[in-house]
């Protein structure tokens, strides 16, 4: 990394939630909602917003932990806002408290870690792995 992640920094995404991020239950009533999986993707890339600028060339953040309380639903067309908030770091390791808001209310709130590796150490480790298989 160019500069160490200092505990405090943080990154933020917005979005508008559309069709594709949406989980649909097919109950009578009840409309489809944004999934958790989409909500955990925005939560990881604001966490990534954090690390990225910090990256020297040939390097790469993994997300290797995520622990979220998904708490309140998000119909389409809503717009919501992702943070990650850096708590710890050590050394390539660096661990995030995260959180969501729609226009409404908090919907999201958890932790998630990430871990600075060289990319061809990992494309190596991948690659052997898939020649095993």
């Amino acid at each position: 990394m160019k500069a160490q992640v200092k505990v405090g920094a943080t990154g933020e995404l917005s979005f508008t939630v559309e069709a594709g991020q949406l989980i649909d239950f097919h109950q009578p009533g009840l409309p489809p909602v944004l999934s958790t999986p989409s909500l955990v993707w925005f939560l990881e890339h604001a966490a990534i917003a954090v690390l990225e600028p910090l990256l020297e060339p040939g390097e790469i953040s993994l997300g290797t932990e995520i622990e979220v309380q998904h708490l309140a639903p998000t119909p389409a067309g809503l717009r919501v806002h992702c943070t990650a908030r850096v708590v710890r770091v050590d050394g390539p390791a660096v661990g995030f408290q995260v959180e969501a808001r729609d226009d409404r209310e908090l919907i999201a709130r958890g932790l998630h870690q990430r871990r600075v590796v060289r990319i061809e150490n990992f494309a190596r480790r991948v690659q052997a792995k898939a020649a095993a298989h």
